[in-house]
Order: structure tokens, then C-alpha cells, then sequence
């Protein structure tokens, strides 16, 4: 029996990684399981530059280093501290804020907020393979302060029930599989059910709560409802499987980030839904998952930032 000969631990992993020849070997095999590829031209013709740690392609002649084409491009932060800082988003259960990497890695805060930014997009599920089956529950949720802990003059504003001024978060759990969760505009049949028909496969058993607006699925899936006005259970058919998933986000959101950009929400939910997804691997396994999905994904600062209106969503 042969033993993993990469870290299984975080103190393991900043060892491992503090060797610079290391991490560049090990980030380059994740990258290019089967030979070094130019990001610029895709030829496999390529040569390495040991004095200065770059490639240079054979067929256009271009430069490229293994940051190129990938979340850590343009970024003069080691991959010593870019390591640690994948390995703790993607096994820390409750996420880590900006200010534990900044704290722990030693960079600005600013960094480590953008530094975990560009690895939630790694962690993106991005485009499905397969559909939810089996067993299916669905649910959505308000993220957003209580009034009673809102300022008066923003508190005065608000008109109407819970939900009002807070952002709607839509959720699929397979049970004993995978959820997927994505913000939407409103909680009206007109966007919910179209949710549940790109995402689970037709015939399967899907259970939801009085909402009406899942009424009419009973068309394509064999749909049940649970009151919760009268009870949680009624043998199979209940929700508490994605009301448990809310919990944790909300824990996360709440106890650790403090505070979320309505505009960046859809990010802090790719990271959980990715920790949820991946829950039986191991710490090492989830985060090689993570190095795995780096290529492709960049996120520049002005792009995460951008010009645009951003709502503060107040969650003490």
C-alpha cells in the first residue's frame, strides 16, 4: 500500500508548498496532467526556461508561465501563499474571511479579499453533465438583515413582509447528492419552474413546500407537497434536507463574512455549494479538486469590482 505523498493537513501543505521548484511542479501536473500546453496557441511543443521559472512555445514563439490563462494571472503573490490560501477556503466548513488570510499568509486584506474572490471561481460548478435525480428537494430562502437591526432611515423604507429588500436564493438538493443554488429575481412560477426543468430530470420525485408557485410540476416529476402550516414530515415528503443546507449558509454568511455584496452573493454561494458537494472527500482531495479547475478562469480587479450599483447586504 503505497501512501499519498502529497500534504494531508494544512501545516503539511505549508511545508510542501514553501518549496517554490515544488509548487510550480505540482500546480503544473494538476494543470497539464498530460504534457505541458501552450494557453496561447494549444501546441504541446514547448520548452522550460529554468532561470526564469516560464515556458516559451515552439510554434508562436509566445512566453507563458503557469499563471497564464488561469486565476492567478497578473498576480505577483507566490504560489506558496496562493496554495495555502485554496487549501484553507476549500476545507475551512464555515469559509475563512479576507482578514484570517491576511492575517495568516501575510498579505493586505485587500489581497486576501481579492485572492479569495478569484478562487471561488475555480470553485465554480459551471455547467452541469448531469441533471438532479431520484429524490429532489426545493426550496428558496432570503438573504438579508432584520429590520429591527437596520438603520431607521433605511428601516422606514421597507414595506411589506420578511423577504421585502432582501435577495432570493433559489436551491435544488438530491438527496444524499448534490445541490445547486442560484440567485434569482423573484420567487414567481415563471422563474422557479424553469429552475427545477433545467436542473432535475424528468420523472423524478421532487418535494416542496405550500408555495404555489410550484404548482403545475406534477406535468414532467411526481410532485409533493409538504404543509408546513400543519406539520415538517409526513413520511418522505419534506424539505429539511435544503432547509439544513440554508442553515449552514446562513451560519457561514452570518458568522464568518459578517457582511455580503448583494452583487458578489452568487460567489459565496459557489463556495459553499462546493465544499457541500465535495463534503466526502478529504481535506487534500478537495483542495486538488479546486488547483484542478484553476485554467481558464480569469478575474481582474476591475471586472470583480466594476462600475456598478452595489447593495450592502446587512447580515448582524
Amino acid at each position: 500500500m503505497t501512501t499519498n505523498p502529497y500534504p494531508q493537513t494544512l501545516q503539511d501543505a505549508i511545508l510542501y508548498f514553501a518549496d517554490k521548484d515544488r509548487a510550480l511542479e505540482y500546480v503544473a501536473a494538476k494543470r497539464w496532467p498530460n504534457g505541458t500546453t501552450c494557453p496561447h496557441c494549444g501546441s504541446k511543443d514547448a520548452y522550460f526556461l529554468r532561470t526564469r521559472r516560464i515556458w516559451k512555445c515552439k510554434d508562436c514563439r509566445k512566453q507563458f508561465s503557469i499563471k497564464t490563462g488561469t486565476i492567478f494571472e497578473d498576480s505577483p503573490i507566490g504560489l506558496d501563499k496562493w496554495l495555502c490560501a485554496a487549501w484553507m477556503i476549500a476545507n475551512d466548513k464555515n469559509g475563512i474571511s479576507s482578514y484570517e488570510i491576511h492575517r495568516g499568509i501575510g498579505v493586505t486584506q485587500k489581497t486576501a479579499w481579492f485572492m479569495l474572490h478569484r478562487i471561488r471561481l475555480a470553485m465554480q460548478i459551471g455547467s452541469f453533465d448531469a441533471k438532479l435525480s431520484g429524490e429532489v428537494e426545493v426550496d428558496e430562502t432570503y438573504i438579508g438583515g432584520k429590520a429591527r437591526n437596520m438603520h431607521k432611515h433605511k428601516r422606514e423604507k421597507l414595506q411589506g413582509r420578511g423577504g421585502v429588500g432582501k435577495t432570493i436564493v433559489a436551491g435544488l438538493l438530491e438527496r444524499k447528492g448534490k445541490v445547486r443554488t442560484r440567485v434569482v429575481d423573484n420567487a414567481k412560477g415563471e422563474t422557479l419552474r424553469p429552475l427545477v426543468g433545467g436542473n432535475v430530470e424528468v420523472g423524478a420525485s421532487v418535494y416542496s413546500d405550500e408555495l404555489p408557485s410550484y404548482d403545475g410540476l406534477e406535468e414532467f416529476y411526481t410532485h409533493q407537497v409538504i404543509k408546513h402550516s400543519e406539520k415538517y414530515v409526513e413520511g418522505r415528503v419534506h424539505i429539511n434536507g435544503i432547509e439544513n443546507y440554508w442553515s449552514l449558509l446562513k451560519r457561514t454568511l452570518k458568522g464568518t463574512y459578517v457582511s455580503v455584496e448583494q452583487f458578489h452573493l452568487f460567489r459565496y454561494l459557489d463556495e459553499q455549494s462546493f465544499r457541500f458537494n465535495n463534503r466526502a472527500e478529504n481535506d487534500y482531495e478537495r483542495f486538488e479538486t479546486v488547483i484542478k479547475s484553476i485554467a481558464g478562469k480569469r478575474l481582474g480587479y476591475k471586472t470583480l469590482t466594476g462600475k456598478f450599483v452595489y447593495y450592502q447586504l446587512e447580515l448582524l
